[in-house]
């Protein structure tokens, strides 16, 4: 569903991305692990259309990123890392608006917004404006706006920071469900044990490059004598 095929992108003189070959099939979560400036955020960009790649193909399904912007982008829902929402909107509003620009119908657009809200548990606080939301319901909201479409590849940067344990489990609750769907999740975190309980496979970059890609089981076969944990294993695989 997602493949990344020998990009790179690079920053002036600074190469963020090295000739990543990277896939997600459908119903794959994918946790992509690394250390900051190792090229994850870069590498989600790329995947959500915000930077072309200076070499290689990016490509959600049967299209191509750069060549086919608007129907990739229809197939993604994206969560960056900074939850942005249009503080004088209310809940609602910015729900309705993102649900237009994905080109759904006014009774469409209703019937979506009601079914986030009630999936995130915004609905009572969906007509206040959300500029008086708290980080957590910021989160959700941005959730809830990603998935307003019913996308098939579901793009998430540390979706977990700044969640309190309700709301963490809130998430990691909609990720499993989405793959078990059938459709497709990456997500960036440092949250390691998160990473640990939910993702089918890891893939790890460091200073732009993929140096591990597989299961958890995999990793312990190659970092052997560094415990189980994918702490101790990313740790120690870091270290080489």
């Amino acid at each position: 569903m997602i493949q990344f095929q020998h990009v790179t992108r690079n920053y002036g003189n600074r190469v963020a991305v090295s000739d990543l070959d990277l896939s997600v099939a459908k119903g794959e979560l994918l946790a992509l692990l690394g250390h900051n400036g190792a090229g994850k955020t870069t590498t989600i960009k790329m995947l959500v259309g915000l930077l072309r790649p200076s070499e290689g193909k990016v490509q959600v399904g049967p299209y191509t990123v750069v060549d086919h912007p608007r129907e990739a982008s229809s197939l993604i829902g994206y969560v960056p890392d900074q939850p942005f929402l249009y503080d004088k909107l209310s809940g609602r509003e910015f729900l309705s608006f993102v649900a237009e620009m994905y080109g759904l119908t006014t009774v469409e657009s209703r019937e979506a917004v009601e079914r986030e809200a009630e999936r995130f548990q915004l609905t009572g606080f969906l007509d206040q404006l959300t500029e008086s939301y708290s980080h957590g319901m910021r989160q959700r909201t941005v959730f809830a706006a990603a998935l307003i479409h019913q996308p098939e590849v579901l793009v998430v940067d540390e979706p977990m920071v700044g969640l309190d344990p309700h709301s963490i489990r809130l998430v990691k609750d909609l990720l499993q469900a989405y793959t078990e769907q059938g459709k497709t999740v990456l997500m960036s975190t440092h949250t390691l044990a998160v990473a640990e309980e939910i993702a089918h496979r890891v893939a790890v970059m460091k200073t732009s490059n993929l140096i591990f890609d597989g299961k958890v089981e995999d990793l312990r076969s190659q970092v052997s004598g560094a415990g189980d944990s994918l702490e101790a294993l990313y740790l120690a695989l870091m270290q080489n």
